[in-house]
């Protein structure tokens, strides 16, 4: 008994002292309360496992945040807002990651940019990294480098075994990648970071190379491998450029992620061992979206659902590319042992195989295998383009509702196949017997409120034109000028019928629509080189004002419109119909419309206007001159409006260089009227319309009345040119040049009539 008693008394003591380490280790974990940016300096280092540092509700402005110390796996150091979603970090403010077990929350970046290369970096230098840390229900808001050339990430992950989740992201407008994991040190490779349940919202069109939205190494270090697993997440609207996801590296994971009406693709670059699964593609018809494109060995694409894709070439629905025979590490490995199964392909118009072969990419596809995949076309077209030889490819198991391709035939069988929508809002064949082929039912996509931070709310930041109220204009002195002064994005001006005679320029700097009252009778004129400068967040709508230029001032170079001359971050959008614009003639080289270096369209239309007697040029989008793929429009449309004595040019359209990631710019020029036009002594195009490096173009029933030649110059991306019923009196035949292919051009010139 004296014993036992002796044994019950010691194991007594041991809990009492195990008690007593927890309660000192508790005891001495603190909460530190941050006011401003000199308390923060001076507790972060003294901060230990453990410690949350917590930052008072507030705006913190540039504030660049090191957040650094050793936590351990049970005791991690946290820095978080005090109430999530209240602690907005504005200005020039970053935050960067080193030590271990290190967690940030809820922080909103917004109203500024970073000084920095990274918005938020693991990592404080190229020594100093972060492992095992997290980064979750942070959000970074249209923080945009002013400068839309001046390159940064918004997150570069660094290090090994961090996370990144639950973040919100959108709104990237300067070049740069927005979520880069980077390999360029043997701490990063095989970093088995994790990123999963982000919102990466919409990223505008950004008119160049440098827009991709996530991307996994470098070419350089493409062969090492990064097991990054990448899940969950939902890409809304992400259209930078044609690479969304751009994978180069190896051994990752692409799972379940949602990728609904976005530009480009999920596109295998460089690295081999890949596994893409399960994801779920929506493009609901829109223009240029895009599936998957497989380069490189062993890349395992499956259980993916694909719908609604229209992109072509390296944006298709689905694309294998061809390689460079011994490759440089940063071009074209072949494609070798890929595996191909069970993806379902619907409503999908290219599936491309061999893609990009030309002299260079002559590597054709080995050794892999598409197999028990489900193609499906509403339209009875049949998908499939070859461009080289795919004999190295095996299909079998393959079903399609339509004829295959002759050369695949004995892999896809041609069924009848009925799709029903499942309660995961995804279609599948009702017959039983196809039920091993395409995607399982057993998907679940990701809904888009399921990731990001459930308090911040998923705002399209893109104001609809007409989406405001209505506002009266009076012609008055100063009226109009006055009216866009007060006006909220979204509204629409209606102007009385009268003389607006507007003495200063007007900048355009929200979303707005101007039109008349009564068409035509709304008469306007300005006394300033400019009446419209549309800047960072303008976007305007005209419709039916009758514009004179003859009391602008009497010198060169003047415009009715144009964006800021130079450094606009923003997209924009010009639409002017049903309007009346003359006298633009009061001195040589008088504009419609001129783009400043670095301005970017989304899209400028142009419908049901008169334009008589103008100096200069209508459409001046020619002023991105270093021939990198850099461009002033994506969409410029011309339809039913008639153009007399223009003496420049009516477009001067340029991409320059040989850069393949963008899909425009595109040019529609529909039942127009164009007399005596594009024949000024200094129209330094010398034609009616310039259009070079343009990616597709559409000039259809249109009328050319002696004026100049058409020019279009085709460079790289296989253009498409259709030049069709058109009449040329007194005006040569149009001029098609390809400067970089070899041969004749690849324009389809039909049912045009010509007299001279």
């Amino acid at each position: 008994m004296n014993q036992a008693k002796i044994s019950i008394s010691r194991l007594l003591c041991v809990i009492s002292i195990m008690c007593c380490v927890f309660i000192s280790a508790s005891l001495s974990a603190k909460e530190w309360l941050i006011e401003d940016k000199k308390a923060y300096d001076s507790i972060i280092n003294k901060v230990q496992a453990g410690d949350v540092i917590v930052l008072a509700n507030g705006t913190y402005r540039d504030f660049e945040i090191l957040f650094k110390g050793e936590g351990t796996k049970q005791k991690p150091i946290t820095l978080k807002a005090e109430t999530k979603g209240k602690v907005f970090l504005t200005g020039q403010s970053n935050l960067r990651l080193a030590g271990k077990y290190l967690v940030v929350s809820g922080l909103v970046f917004k109203d500024g940019y970073t000084p920095s290369s990274a918005v938020i970096a693991f990592r404080s230098n190229k020594e100093t990294l972060a492992y095992h840390s997290r980064v979750t229900e942070v959000v970074i808001d249209n923080y945009n480098n002013p400068d839309k050339r001046e390159s940064d990430y918004w997150v570069a992950i660094y290090g090994q075994h961090n996370r990144f989740d639950h973040n919100y992201l959108a709104g990237k407008r300067n070049k740069g990648v927005t979520v880069a994991v980077r390999l360029d040190s043997e701490n990063s490779r095989e970093n088995h970071h994790k990123i999963d349940h982000n919102y990466f919202g919409p990223r505008p069109i950004f008119g160049s190379n440098g827009g991709e939205t996530l991307r996994i190494g470098t070419s350089h270090y493409s062969l090492s491998n990064s097991f990054t697993l990448v899940e969950n997440n939902y890409f809304d609207r992400c259209d930078g450029e044609v690479e969304i996801i751009s994978v180069k590296s190896g051994q990752n994971k692409i799972l379940n992620n949602v990728f609904f009406e976005s530009r480009g693709t999920l596109t295998l670059r460089h690295g081999n061992g890949n596994i893409i699964e399960e994801n779920i593609f929506l493009g609901n018809g829109v223009d240029h979206t895009g599936g998957i494109r497989v380069i490189n060995k062993d890349q395992v694409v499956r259980n993916n659902y694909i719908e609604g894709l229209t992109g072509y070439r390296f944006g298709s629905g689905f694309t294998v590319m061809n390689g460079v025979p011994n490759s440089k590490i940063n071009r074209y490995h072949q494609v070798e042992n890929a595996l191909i199964e069970n993806n379902s392909l619907i409503n999908v118009q290219h599936i491309q195989l061999a893609a990009g072969s030309d002299a260079e990419r002559s590597a054709v596809p080995i050794k892999s295998t598409m197999q028990n995949n489900l193609i499906y076309n509403d339209n009875g077209q049949q998908p499939f383009t070859l461009f080289d030889d795919v004999s190295g490819m095996a299909f079998k198991g393959n079903v399609a509702n339509t004829v295959a391709h002759e050369k695949l035939a004995s892999g896809i069988s041609q069924e009848s196949i009925v799709l029903k929508r499942a309660k995961n809002g995804l279609l599948y064949p009702t017959d039983a017997k196809l039920a091993n082929k395409g995607a399982t039912k057993d998907l679940s996509p990701i809904k888009k409120s399921a990731t990001g931070p459930s308090w911040y709310k998923k705002v399209d930041s893109l104001v609809a034109f007409g989406s405001g109220k209505t506002i009266q204009v009076k012609a008055e002195d100063d009226a109009l000028f006055n009216a866009v002064l007060a006006a909220d994005s979204g509204d629409v001006l209606v102007l009385a019928d009268g003389d607006f005679d507007v003495r200063k320029m007007i900048d355009i700097n929200k979303t707005l629509t101007i039109k008349a009252l009564n068409q035509g009778q709304a008469k306007v004129t300005f006394q300033r080189s400019t009446l419209f400068q549309i800047s960072d967040g303008g976007s305007l709508t005209i419709d039916g004002l009758d514009f004179n230029g003859s009391n602008s001032p009497d010198s060169s170079g003047n415009s009715l419109v144009r964006s800021k001359k130079w450094g606009m971050v923003d997209n924009y959008r010009f639409v002017m119909r049903n309007s009346k614009v003359s006298a633009l003639d009061i001195n040589h080289s008088f504009h419609f419309f001129d783009s400043g270096s670095g301005a970017f369209a989304d899209y400028i239309e142009l419908s049901n206007n008169h334009f008589v007697n103008i100096t200069g040029d209508l459409l001046r989008l020619n002023k991105e001159i270093e021939d990198l793929g850099i461009y002033n429009a994506e969409y410029v449309k011309l339809k039913h409006n008639t153009f007399d004595n223009v003496q420049g040019a009516l477009v001067n359209l340029y991409r320059g260089g040989s850069d393949e990631s963008t899909f425009g710019p595109h040019f529609e020029m529909t039942n127009n009227s164009v007399k005596n036009s594009s024949k000024g002594k200094r129209n330094k195009a010398a034609s009616s319309l310039h259009l070079h490096g343009v990616q597709v173009t559409h000039i259809e029933n249109n009328s050319f009345d002696d004026s100049a030649i058409v020019v279009i110059e085709h460079t790289v991306g296989e253009p498409k040119t259709a030049i069709k019923n058109n009449i040329f009196n007194k005006t040569p035949a149009p001029s098609i040049t390809e400067l970089y292919v070899k041969g004749s051009h690849t324009a389809e010139v039909l049912n045009n009539k010509q007299s001279l």
